[in-house]
């Protein structure tokens, strides 16, 4: 069952780089929200178009089954709270499939 590892070992990398373009997806529409960055710029657009398009569609059902808590979006937070546990599961997993 080792043979499994290296592909949890990417699963992990993957979870890993998701949880930055989360990261970078909340701090660029903070950016465009307090006008620091121009939303009409074709870069940002593109940029901002792109990592809509990765994270909105893991982060809507998610809203769907959050109570509204006003302004404040805890979309997120619940996202990179599941992608830890998920994370320590593979960890779990890894150290079980390493014992023999």
């Amino acid at each position: 069952m080792r043979i499994l590892v290296p592909f949890l070992e990417v699963l992990q990398v993957a979870l890993n780089l998701y949880w930055w373009v989360v990261i970078i997806w909340i701090v660029m529409t903070w950016l465009v929200q307090f006008n620091v960055i121009n939303s009409r710029n074709e870069l940002v657009r593109m940029i901002g178009t792109t990592l809509n398009q990765l994270v909105e569609p893991v982060l809507r059902p998610i809203r769907r089954r959050l109570p509204m808590f006003g302004a404040m979006d805890l979309s997120p937070i619940v996202l990179f709270l599941i992608i830890l546990l998920i994370q320590r599961f593979i960890n779990m997993a890894i150290l079980e499939l390493m014992r023999g």
